[in-house]
Order: structure tokens, then sequence, then C-alpha cells
């Protein structure tokens, strides 16, 4: 509580006797020099030292007092307890020297953490360097420990000084990645620490240090050839080496694995992307368990460690299992052998608690640097692949650890009915928190009936799950009115625009494109075949290919017919993919070919006029490679039917079947596709058809074949037939049955998770493709988080009466109506934040109206905030005080017998218009350089905002009315009871007019920094 300023006193003045009573302040009283030294010096072991310092100059008497201190200090805190900061600045080589030359009892220095250090002294000017340092801590001749955070500083302390103890945690404050060269640090042997935590840091050797406790590595680059030749700290509890750059040799991490057997109290290992040698674990446990190596471990972490074997986990496992309580395990060990050997071994674990399958370090996850990155600077060779463990396996799990109580999945796709993890061996019965990450077979219903199987989970954290199922391409014969003419509609994602191209540019697409195709060797020996006996064919008879041509076809690609080529092949290969509507033209098929990966366009002869009759509804029509009379696409009539596709010709019948084996590639033609833009454009008539196929029937004459053909470009072609396109994004379509309708944007498929839990607590969705998130009964529900969830739509809570946080940012597709609705419809047992982030413009006076003229038994808020990137400020602080501002109104109800307010359905009615029955105004301000807005029917809460601080008022925290809404304890009002107090007359006023109020508030805050479309990242969520 700050201090009360001193009431002013009454004094007479004047010599008549008339004793007139005048105002005047008390004479100002110097109550610290009346203080002993022996009482100043106890005063000054609670202030800063930084603020001791000052003192000194203040007063005699107060100078004598800091001297006398400074004579016997034994333990000072340069950076006052707050070790993550820097020391004061300022300091020189003398004025250091100075300082700890009046401190000579001085044992223990902490906070020597200089922002900048000299490496060396430079004559005539004055700086602080380390020499200097050295030379100040030399003059305390009782000097025991000192802690810094210095890299070379603690090197010359050990060089110099090395009786001296570095205290606490020693942590470099510049640790990077890629290791700065400059980041240097040389271990003695003799070196007096007991907690090393290194980042960023070239380390010759880690060598033996006896006193040594705690060592850290991470990104540390081990030099020497032998790093770990010498090592052996036998006072080890914790080592942790995360993504260091030190041998690739696996046998020279031997000396590194007994050492740490050697450590008989080691109770933490963690061990990611080390690639010691597979197997030595298991044999350095064996030798070493009867003698106490790894039997205390508490905590054991394996990641994207190359050689580890099941046999070196599961030996340390088994070793440690009378206290083991958390285990962390890399996805390449994440099977089903290991919890069924693990059973087999019949254990107990009374401990544990926290098990984490499939883990990968987080700093893999975020780095944007590649692989091959990452092992030119120094780190192991090694790629994970997803875990394979099972629906069997979990099961296990339980029964392995029947007390666990934490339970991480990470990127397991061979699970899928979570409610098969449960059975009478394996309970769950103590799961408390439960997350999964990219387990993407995970069955969502099944999923539900396990959440309401587990009798202790309170949280569930989901990310990346419940993905969108994908939309199927499908294509509709639709019948327009008279004539019955097919109509084919697609069911695309975009539409390419083909821009024209010189015969330059195509020879350099056509050369890409071959290089990036797949093709196996069947294909090619069955493409050169073919050219062969064509070439042969033509030179001995001078027939054209096209005369066998209709009864000789390319067989349809095996799987779902598609219209776009594969993506990633396409990415490989520098050329873009063919995104439109990629129909037939004539006989030819534009297919995508699952199998390979690798999207081809097969495409046959487009001048020759033929007759092809749809299978599917017994229309004949013709076919030239130009447009029919009718204005529809030739070449465009192919149905679907049970995965076959069969067209017919005048010259004879084709088939487009899976299980067709007879290939005629001579046959194929150069074709642009149908809708690309580029197409011939060629009368419908007969004549002009059969002078087209002669120039075709001329053209091949003169070919001959000179290499394999591959499957992305036609025998003829100069270009490859993957051409150069500009896409244009479209929605999705759906064509509904009738036969003149328009294509409608497709529904999302409907994916509902439904809650019912009777302790769960919260729910955190990130990434996750559900559309609806149902509360059945959740008596203790609390919060709801949900983060870019593309998909989710609506909340529907039927149960969950408590629940009062809730969280949707960037979730592009939330029906905020429906949303809204159904949080205020809850009943009102408590006061309720709604916090979202619309990714698109919200109409305010609609959103007003609904909230504050619905029938929602709530006084409300709503807050406009700007602030990009996203400020959280004003959030935190409104859930500081909007509970205050309810119980004011809760204990007026309660013990003034003041009126409460209702809204039913009949005062909805009675308030028609604005202000809807309610006391609305509006609230406006800048926090931190962003304006935000609230419009509000909150009662006392402009009273209480406009009050003067009273003798309670707290000016200890940053929140002032320049930095938030509404600051509450700069005025002092930290209670309902106080607040009353200050808000009297308003209470009366309010009274009198009969104005009811509400028990419980809501608060809707709106953040629209994500309104452009864009998302904003931002740390919070």
């Amino acid at each position: 509580m700050g201090p009360r300023r001193k009431p002013s006193e009454l004094q007479p003045v004047g010599g008549s006797g008339e004793g007139q009573l005048v105002l005047r302040p008390s004479e100002s009283k110097d109550y610290i020099n009346e203080l002993s030294h022996e009482v100043l010096c106890h005063i000054f072991r609670y202030l800063p030292m930084k603020d001791i310092m000052c003192m000194e100059c203040l007063s005699r008497k107060l100078r004598e007092a800091v001297t006398l201190y400074l004579r016997v200090v034994k333990v000072v805190d340069l950076c006052a307890g707050r070790w993550w900061e820097y020391m004061p600045s300022g300091f020189t080589d003398n004025s250091f020297l100075l300082l700890l030359k009046k401190m000579p009892d001085l044992e223990q220095l902490y906070g020597l953490h200089p922002r900048y250090l000299e490496r060396r002294r430079v004559r005539g000017y004055e700086a602080f360097s380390i020499p200097g340092v050295l030379e100040a801590l030399q003059a305390c001749p009782s000097l025991l420990g000192v802690e810094t955070s210095h890299l070379e500083l603690v090197e010359a302390i050990w060089n110099y000084m090395p009786q001296v103890h570095i205290l606490g945690k020693f942590r470099n404050r510049n640790g990077a990645f890629p290791i700065p060269a400059e980041n240097k640090l040389t271990i003695p042997i003799t070196a007096k620490i007991q907690t090393l935590h290194l980042v960023g840091v070239n380390v010759p050797e880690i060598p033996c240090v006896s006193m040594l406790r705690h060592l850290y590595l991470k990104w540390v680059r081990l030099t020497k050839p032998q790093p770990f030749k010498d090592f052996l700290c036998v006072s080890l509890r914790t080592f942790v080496m995360r993504n260091c750059a030190g041998p690739t040799n696996s046998l020279k991490y031997v000396p590194l694995v007994t050492g740490l057997a050697s450590a008989r109290n080691l109770e933490q290992l963690e061990l990611v992307r080390v690639p010691f040698l597979g197997g030595l674990i298991q044999h350095v446990v064996e030798d070493s368990w009867r003698s106490g190596g790894f039997r205390n471990l508490h905590t054991i972490v394996f990641g994207a460690c190359k050689n580890a074997l099941e046999v070196d986990l599961g030996y340390l496992i088994i070793t440690a299992a009378r206290r083991l309580h958390e285990l962390r395990i890399q996805p390449s060990l994440t099977k089903d052998g290991v919890f069924s050997a693990l059973k087999m071994a019949e254990l107990e674990f009374p401990q544990f608690e926290t098990l984490h399958l499939g883990y990968v370090d987080e700093f893999l996850l975020q780095c944007k640097m590649s692989h091959s990155e990452l092992v030119k600077y120094g780190l192991a060779d090694v790629i994970e692949n997803p875990g394979i463990i099972t629906d069997i396996g979990i099961k296990v799990v339980n029964e392995v650890f029947s007390n666990i109580k934490y339970l991480l999945i990470y990127n397991c796709p061979h699970l899928h009915n979570p409610h098969h993890w449960i059975t009478d061996q394996s309970r769950w019965s103590r799961l408390v928190d439960l997350t999964l990450v990219r387990c993407h077979a995970i069955k969502l219903e099944s999923f539900s009936q396990f959440i309401e199987s587990l009798p202790s989970l309170e949280f569930i954290c989901l990310d990346q799950m419940f993905r969108e199922p994908p939309k199927v391409y499908s294509v509709y014969f639709l019948f327009s009115g008279k004539g019955k003419t097919p109509l084919r509609r697609n069911n695309n994602v975009a539409v390419s625009v083909v821009a024209p191209a010189h015969q330059t540019k195509a020879q350099v697409l056509e050369s890409s494109c071959e290089k990036s195709c797949q093709v196996t060797s069947e294909q090619i020996k069955a493409d050169m075949k073919a050219a062969t006996e064509n070439s042969k064919r033509t030179s001995s008879n001078g027939i054209a290919p096209e005369a066998g041509a209709t009864n000789a076809r390319p067989p349809a690609d095996r799987g779902t017919f598609r219209g776009t080529g594969s993506a990633g092949v396409a990415a490989r290969s520098g050329v873009q993919p063919v995104t439109g509507s990629v129909s037939r033209v004539g006989p030819g098929v534009a297919t995508s070919r699952q199998g390979g990966g690798c999207g081809r366009v097969l495409a046959g002869t487009t001048h020759r006029g033929t007759t092809t009759t749809d299978r599917a509804t017994g229309t004949g029509r013709t076919i030239d490679g130009t447009e029919a009379p009718s204005g529809v696409h030739a070449g465009d009539s192919c149905s679907r039917d049970a995965g076959v596709r069969q067209c017919t010709s005048a010259a004879g019948v084709y088939s487009l079947n899976p299980t067709d084996a007879s290939v005629n590639h001579a046959s194929r033609r150069p074709t642009l596709l149908t809708g690309q833009g580029q197409r011939q454009q060629v009368p419908a008539g007969s004549a002009a058809a059969g002078s087209g196929s002669q120039q075709g029937q001329a053209r091949d004459k003169d070919f001959v074949p000179r290499r394999p053909l591959t499957r992305s470009c036609t025998r003829m072609s100069s270009a490859s037939l993957v051409p150069e396109t500009v896409s244009v994004r479209r929605k999705r379509m759906a064509d509904k049955s009738t036969s003149t309708s328009d294509p409608v944007t497709e529904d999302d498929h409907v994916q509902i998770l439904s809650l019912k839990s009777k302790n769960l607590v919260g729910i955190t969705l990130t990434n996750c493709g559900i559309t609806d998130l149902v509360l059945k009964d959740c008596p203790k529900m609390m919060f709801i988080h949900a983060t870019r969830c593309r998909v989710l739509k609506q909340l529907r809570v039927e149960s969950a009466p408590i629940v009062n946080r809730f969280d949707y940012a960037q979730c592009k597709k939330l029906d905020m109506e429906q949303v809204l609705d159904q949080i205020l419809r809850m009943p009102p047992e408590r006061n309720r934040i709604i916090y979202m982030r619309p990714m698109h413009q919200i109409d305010s006076v609609a959103l007003e109206r609904q909230l504050f003229q619905g029938p929602y038994p709530y006084h409300i808020a709503i807050v406009h905030e700007f602030s990009n990137p996203a400020n959280i400020r004003n959030k935190v602080r409104i859930r500081s005080w909007m509970d205050t501002i309810a119980n004011i109104s809760q204990e007026l109800i309660k013990y003034e017998f003041f009126p409460e307010a209702t809204r039913t359905e009949e005062d909805v009615k009675n308030y028609p218009k604005y202000p809807w029955g309610r006391d609305i105004y509006t609230l406006e301000g800048v926090v931190d350089g962003a304006p935000y807005s609230m419009i509000t029917d909150f009662p006392w809460l402009k009273a209480l905002k406009a009050a003067d601080p009273n003798s309670y008022a707290r000016y200890d925290f940053e929140d002032d009315e320049s930095t938030t809404i509404y600051a509450p304890r700069r005025k002092g009002q930290l209670s309902a009871d106080i607040c009353m107090e200050t808000i009297g007359e308003e209470i009366s006023e309010r009274r009198q007019s009969k104005r009811g109020v509400f028990e419980r508030v809501v608060v809707l805050f709106l953040h629209h920094c994500d309104t452009p479309g864009e998302p904003v990242d931002d740390d919070y969520i």
C-alpha cells in the first residue's frame, strides 16, 4: 500500500490574541537524519544497490551510513534480484574498482551482468573492460563467488581467480544458431561451477568437472575430435544435449555414455540429435545398473537420435522404473513393440505421470532451414518419419503406465479409434491432460466416445486434427431444355488461361518437363517399341499411323479421373501445373496418374471427324476438334460409370478401361487443351476435318523417333503439353440436379465434435477441421480456445453452465451471430468474456442491435480494438475489473434490495428501438498508439472511471488511464465495498429512477487486426 498524505494541521496565527485559525502546512522535518547509523544500515538491506549509492549524495549522515553499510556488507546484488536484467550502466574500470574497494568483507557478488565489456584496456580511454573487472574483484580479499553471464569474463575468472565459484546458473546471453564464431569457451578441469547452460557456443571439449551438477548444451559446437575423452562428472544431476555440432562418428560418444553412467545421482537425461552408437546404452546399463547407474532418472528424452534402438530406450526405462515420471520418445522408437516388451517385464512405475509419443524438438519444428543446411552447420544427418504406433500399442501404454496424467501424441498416422484404447486393464482413470497433434487418421466419433469415457480428464488440446475431407472431383451431365444437348460442368478449383508462347520458350518447357517426370523402365520400353513399330510400318507401307489409331488407344489411368496434374511434380520440375478445365480434345484424354504421382496429358488425333456415342446418355454427336454447332466443346462427351470411361468412334470401338493392356503411343498428337484459349478454330464441316487429317498424315510421315517417348510430352510436339498458364482462383463449385441451375458454392463437410465430460475444464483447438462444437454435458467446463480453425462455424451449448472464456482467433468461417446467440442464451450464472479476431468486416450497427436488443439478461460491453499487431493489454485488464462491476450489482441486489433488471421476450417487444431499454454509452481512447472504442451499458463504470484516487491507490503498477480502458488500482478501487463508497450518489440516483441492474456482465472483445482477410502473426495465440 502506498504512503498516505499527511493531513494539514490548523494552527493559530497572529500576535493580537484573537486566536484566529488559519490553515498552515506543518513544517517539514527531516526524520531520516534523526535515525541512527545502525537503523539506516538495517534499512539499506531492503534497498537496491543503485538506490543506496544515490543516497550517498543526499546528506553527510547518509553518506556516513552508506560507508558503514558497504564496509560490513557480505552479499551484494547489482541487479536487485532481477537476474534476467543487466547491471546498471555507466560503470568504468575506475568507478567499479572504487565501489568494490569500499566492500572489504564482500563474499558473494550477484548480478555481474554487464551489457558490454571491452576485451582489453585502451590507454587514455575510460571504459569498462575485462581486465578492469578482474582487478576490482581481486581487490576483495574475502570474495568467494560471482554470478555472471559473460563468456569471456567467466573464462578470465577461471584462469586468473580459480578459487572463485561461479554462483547461480551460468547462461550466456548471446547464443544463436548458426553458432557465432566469436562465442568461444574453454572449460578447465578446475572450474568451480555447479550449473552451466551454454547456447550457441564453440567448446573444444567437456572435461572432468567434479563440482558440475547441471549441464545444458544447446547449439554447441564441440571442436576437438574426441570432445568426451575425459568426460566424468560424478556429481551430475542433469544432462541435456540438444542439436549440438559434435563428431559424426558414433564410437566417439562411448565415453559420454559411460561417463553419464558414473553419475549415480543423474536425474534428467535429454539427448536430441545425438548420434550415439546403437545398442551402446543397453550394454552400459547392463554393466552399471548394479552399482546404481541410471537408477535415479526421473526424466528421459530421446529426440532424433539417429542410431537409437528400442533396447537402448527399454533398458533405461526398466532401470529407472522406480523414480521415472516423464518420458519423451522420438518417432522412430514410437512403436507397439516397445510397450509390449515393457508389459512383459511386469514392472511398476509408481511415480510416472507424463508421456510424449512421437517427440520432435521444437527447434526442428520451428526452424526454417532445410535439412541440408542443418547438416552443413554441423548437426547430425537425421530425417524423422512419423511414429508407427497403432491403437493396440496405445492400449498397452496405460497397462504399463497406469498412473499416467499427461499424454501428448505427435504425428502418429496409424491411430484410428481412440475408444478402443479403453479396456478393463486400461481405464486411463488418472489422465488429466490430453494433447493430440497431427494424428490425422483418428476418427471424430470415436474420439468423442473416448473423451466421454475418461473420468479425470480436465484439458484437451487438439492441433492439426480432423482434417477436412477432400472435395471429390466429379463430372455431371446436365441437359439444357431443348435438344437434350449434353452439357458438362466441372467441379474445378481454378481456371487456367493459356498464354501464347514462342518457339524458344516451348523448347525450354519441353526440356524441363522431360527431365522432371518420373518414368519407369517398362514405360520407356513400351514407348520405344511403339515408336519403332510405327516407324517401320510407315516406311514400308506408306500408311499414316492415324489409320490404326482408332483400334488401339492408350488405356485410362488407374484410379479416379482427375483434371489436374500432380502439383508436387510440377513444383519440382519448375513447370506451372495446369489447373483449369482439362477436357478431352477429340478422342484424347487429359488425366492424372495417381500411382506414379506424375501428372500427364494423353492426347489423340484431333483433326479427324468422328462420331462418339455416350454410353450413359445414348446421345451421339460429331467430334472434330472444334466446337459443335450447339456451342458445346467437341470432344467433351465422356461419361464416368463405375470407374470405367468408354467412347465409340466411327472407325471402331475403344475402351478406356483400367484393365486394357494394348497401347499404341504412335497415335498421340500434339494437342492444345480444350478451353485453354489456344485451340485452333476450324469449321465444323467434314471438308475441314478431312484437310486437317491429311496435314496430320503428312507431318507424321516425316517423323523419325530419336529418343524414348516420355509421359510428359506427345510424340510430335515441339512444346510440352503443360503450357505456361495464368491461374485464376475460383470458388469450388458443385452442381445441383436440376437441368438449368447455376453452380453454387460447395458446402464444407460437416464434422461435429461433441464433448461430454464430468471434469473437463477447457479445450484448445488449433488448425482443426471441425465445423461444429457441441458441449453436451460439461458441468466444469470454463474455457474454449479456437485458433485458425478454417471451417469452424457453430457452437452449440446444451449444458455447460460455468464456461466463461471464449477465444475465437482467425476462424475464417465462424458464424458470429450464431455463436454469440448461443453464449448469451446460457443461464446467467457467470460473467463471460468473448474474444474474437474476425477475418472480415463486421457490421457494428447490426452487431449492437443483436446484442443490446436481444433477450440476454446481462450487461453487455462491445470493445473494438484496432492495434496491429494485436495488443492484449486491454483484454487482460478487462478481465481484472469486469467482475468488480458485476460484484457491485450483486451486492446491491442481495443486501440493499436494489431492483433487478429482467430481459424476457416481452421486454424485447417493449423496446423495439435504440437504446432498447438500456443505458448505452461509448468510451473511446488510445492505448499504446492504437485506438479503441467501447460501446456498453455497464452501470457504475463511468462514475468509477471519473472518480479521484482514494487512500488505497497503488502506483507500483504499469496500468493507468493512458494504457488501458480503466485502471482500478490507480484509483484505489480494489473491491466492491470500496467502489460502493465512491459511487454512492450514482447508486442513489439509479435507485430513485427505479432502473434495475443485471447480476452478470458479458464483454465481447473484437480485435480487428485480421479484418483484411490476411492473418497477422501473433505470439499470444
